[in-house]
């Protein structure tokens, strides 16, 4: 349907801003990361998710792509719908969220309203497991190393290897995170700051 939505914003409530878009407001679900970002009479651009029901019609909007694509990830995991992925990304940022998986973290997870350590352990085994067949290999382990793809990941225990199988977590492939990695300076950074700068890239 819509990837993005272009326009004023007229309106910001919980869990929901209002685009203006040549007179028609969209209303659009969102975390209170992206609300944060967001300003009333300013413009901006969400990236959308449409969640279509026989009862329901839903826009969901996201101040950037990783965001977005976090959201969808979080979506493939069984028991997990829109809310719950909502208020996942509302108590976590992409990177934190994807650390706590790696990490085995529950209590990261928990923290979010309406998660609890069920559902928390099946994010966590799910979204492990969707690398790991990836990889055919468990967690942390990465996929086999790509020809082109750098050399820095395939040496167990370092913060680039830690980072590649947060982002593998995340649903980015071995080519793009290579790709990324080359663009910043990694020695210089932590885990949570390597993921940070490549889903800005």
């Amino acid at each position: 349907m819509f990837y993005y939505l272009e326009g004023n914003i007229t309106e910001i409530g919980q869990n929901l801003a209002v685009v203006d878009i040549s007179g028609a407001g969209y209303a659009c679900k969102a975390t209170a990361h992206t609300l944060s970002r967001l300003e009333t009479g300013k413009k901006a651009k969400l990236y959308t998710f449409c969640y279509i029901k026989e009862d329901a019609f839903d826009i969901y909007g996201f101040f950037d792509l990783s965001e977005k694509r976090c959201f969808e990830h979080l979506l493939s995991v069984s028991g997990v719908g829109p809310r719950a992925a909502l208020s996942i990304l509302s108590s976590a940022t992409p990177e934190s969220l994807a650390l706590a998986v790696i990490s085995d973290d529950e209590t990261a997870l928990t923290i979010a309203p309406g998660i609890g350590k069920k559902l928390a352990q099946r994010i966590i085994l799910e979204l492990k497991d969707k690398v790991s067949k990836q990889a055919a290999a468990p967690l942390p382990s990465l996929p086999r190393m790509a020809e082109g793809a750098d050399p820095r990941l395939a040496s167990p225990g370092t913060k680039q290897r830690d980072a590649a199988a947060a982002l593998a977590v995340l649903g980015y492939s071995q080519g793009e995170i290579s790709a990324a990695m080359r663009r910043i300076d990694i020695d210089a950074l932590t885990v949570e700051e390597i993921i940070r700068e490549v889903l800005k890239s």
